[in-house]
């Protein structure tokens, strides 16, 4: 894989993990394998305390920059308001983030990500 990302999409009565790749066709299946088996590693074994500590700084990072303007301030009271969040919402996932520990990470992996059933759309040639 030459490149990798994920993203969490919450709405309010379903949501959806994405995680996307690059790749060349013959290493299709090898990459989904390695997605497949890291999401299995997540849910039977806790992250490590590095890993752990980067995602939270990676989200901490992410709150002020999503309301880096008034267009993004004012979507972000819309969007709350349309899915019946506190207003200070962003503030509450900072203190959650802040407080989250592996073993929360390990269970919500456990309970909401089925590495079985991932779906697979594929752009450009036929994977092999």
């Amino acid at each position: 894989m030459y490149t990798v990302s994920s993203s969490l999409n919450v709405g309010r009565t379903r949501g959806f993990y994405s995680i996307a790749y690059g790749c060349d066709p013959e290493n299709v299946s090898k990459a989904r394998a390695m997605v497949e088996k890291n999401l299995r590693d997540l849910q039977e074994n806790p992250v490590p305390a590095d890993v752990l500590l980067q995602a939270k700084v990676l989200l901490l990072q992410q709150i002020p920059l999503s309301e880096s303007s008034a267009s993004a301030i004012a979507g972000g009271f819309l969007a709350r308001t349309n899915n019946d969040l506190p207003l200070d919402e962003p503030t509450q996932a900072a203190n959650r983030y802040a407080a989250m520990t592996a073993q929360q990470v390990q269970a919500a992996f456990a309970k909401w990500i089925r590495p079985g059933d991932l779906v697979q759309i594929t752009e450009g040639p036929n994977p092999k």
